[in-house]
């Protein structure tokens, strides 16, 4: 065996968890992302979705995404740099801006990518990027390719927080990037208090909407829209994946920051655009959200619901007042385990364990759809509690 192959042997912890029984991703799902999905051959209701509006499978999102395929074909063959803008990259860009309510917007290929090409490449040497321990992946990353300092404050922790801007040269750029809300454990940053801190020690701020965008906010504008800071905030980043119904990611900010982005940020320049189909999917997408309210509150209706069945429970569901719910379970097979008959009960939820968070952080993610019924919402908290009861976690 060569070398690499042989040390990447070593890692044997999926087949560990296949043996076991247990094992819990790669479930290939048959049907369209609805509240009831079909898993070999089995309906199972759907509570591990990102898409918040529920608008995943709207018939007119569809229709919009044909109709680019037929004008534009199906890619761009391009980075936006070269020959993959077109037009319709720009109705998105100018509809965003207007939606968000800064005065221009880059559209990337992912969200991942948006957060990889902005955090990377906006601070110098002597800079410095001030971010929360609980910060997403594509953050993190974002950072570490980063020349700038790196100051990790602790989560959601403003005292913390200044505690390291008093660490940074006053006269330097200082970057603090949050997520809008978390995406694991639902809670939501404090923006008003950053915006305070930022204001004091002179700092810009960078806000992660991905999980905010669709459930705060007006028309789902987000948790900037929803406190009252988005002329505060300096750049506003959302991704197309999970309320938009799409695929991309996009950075909503000045101009002086998009010209600089859009000759420097090498996720930008360096990758192919984004498709016709997932553009025109977007566009619709933002137009139904503002359309439609009556969608947002649905899905606040349906997340109180739950919140207080499983507070009544007994689960222990940390800090969240979001649609994404976490079951803290704080074992990782068990975790597994409780992922596993959720499943067979026709439940169909997300483990979260090491290294996503600790060992002793180890949850389910519950996240809810604003196409969920209370029917639905109530049959799976009967199963969680049969469950969880089952495997000594309530009483």
């Amino acid at each position: 065996m060569k070398l690499l192959q042989e040390k990447l042997a070593k890692y044997t912890a999926p087949q560990e968890a296949k043996a076991a029984g247990v094992y819990p991703y790669f479930r290939a799902i048959s049907s369209e992302q609805e509240p009831e999905v079909i898993i070999n051959g089995k309906k199972v209701l759907m509570f591990g979705s990102n898409c918040y509006s529920g608008l995943v499978s709207d018939p007119r999102i569809k229709e919009a995404a044909i109709e680019a395929i037929r004008k534009y074909g199906t890619g761009c063959a391009g980075s936006p740099f070269l020959n993959g803008t077109l037009d319709l990259h720009k109705q998105l860009e100018h509809r965003i801006a207007e939606y968000i309510g800064k005065e221009d917007v880059m559209i990337y290929s992912t969200g991942f990518e948006v957060n990889l090409g902005v955090v990377s490449c906006l601070t110098g040497r002597e800079d410095y990027i001030l971010w929360d321990e609980q910060d997403h992946a594509s953050i993190i990353e974002g950072r570490r390719l980063s020349f700038s300092n790196s100051l990790k404050y602790k989560h959601n922790d403003m005292a913390s927080l200044e505690k390291q801007l008093q660490k940074c040269a006053p006269d330097k750029v200082k970057l603090i990037v949050t997520d809008g809300v978390f995406s694991m454990e639902g809670d939501v940053a404090n923006l008003p208090e950053i915006v305070r801190l930022a204001k004091k020690y002179d700092a810009q701020i960078m806000v992660d909407e991905a999980h905010g965008i669709g459930v705060f906010g007006k028309g789902g504008r987000g948790t900037c829209d929803h406190y009252g800071v988005t002329n505060d905030v300096d750049l506003i980043m959302g991704t197309f994946s999970k309320s938009f119904a799409s695929l991309g990611g996009f950075i909503a900010t000045d101009k002086e920051i998009t010209n600089f982005l859009r000759h420097h940020s090498r996720s930008y320049i360096f990758t192919a655009s984004i498709t016709p189909a997932s553009t025109a999917a977007a566009l619709k997408a933002i137009d139904i959200m503002e359309q439609e309210p009556e969608r947002q509150e649905h899905l606040w209706e349906m997340t109180n619901f739950a919140l207080e069945g499983f507070r009544n429970m007994g689960c222990e569901i940390g800090h969240t007042s979001t649609p994404i719910i976490p079951l803290f379970i704080r074992d990782d097979f068990k975790t597994f385990a409780i992922t596993r008959d959720l499943f067979e009960e026709g439940i169909f939820v997300n483990p979260v364990v090491t290294p996503a968070v600790a060992p002793h952080d180890t949850l389910i993610r519950f996240s809810l759809m604003a196409t969920h019924t209370r029917e639905q919402v109530q049959q799976a908290l009967d199963k969680i509690q049969k469950v969880f009861r089952a495997h000594n976690l309530i009483p």
